[in-house]
């Protein structure tokens, strides 16, 4: 159990300093392209005007921020969760139990037993 709360918590500051690396990268690098590709240089300016009053639902703002969850998911499963999971196949594989000996090393072993008494 305490292994696991120590994993929670690892992921938990990771994500944490992770996320304004991915941020920048959205805003800086991914929005720019998606805006040249659609005309628009910016998600966050787009808006549905309602009625007359001047009320808007700020549509923009909902996509820019989805596109930067799946970028931190993304990265944060290719660059965290893939190499821990490697990492603990490796471990896993490290503690298997010795393969049973051949016929000849027990042969020696009990020859050696014998010897002994």
């Amino acid at each position: 159990m305490q292994g696991s709360v120590i994993e929670v918590a690892i992921a938990f500051v990771l994500a944490i300093a992770f996320k304004p690396i991915i941020d920048s990268l959205v805003e800086g690098v991914l929005m720019p392209i998606v805006g040249a590709i659609f005309g628009q240089p910016s998600f966050d300016r787009m808006t549905i005007k309602l009625g007359e009053n001047g009320a808007e639902i700020f549509y923009g703002w909902v996509l820019t921020t989805g596109i930067s969850f799946l970028a931190t998911a993304f990265a944060l499963y290719v660059f965290v969760v893939k190499p821990y999971e490697a990492y603990k196949k490796r471990q896993a594989s490290g503690e298997e139990e010795a393969p049973e000996p051949d016929e000849q090393t027990v042969l020696l072993t009990e020859i050696r037993d014998a010897l002994v008494k």
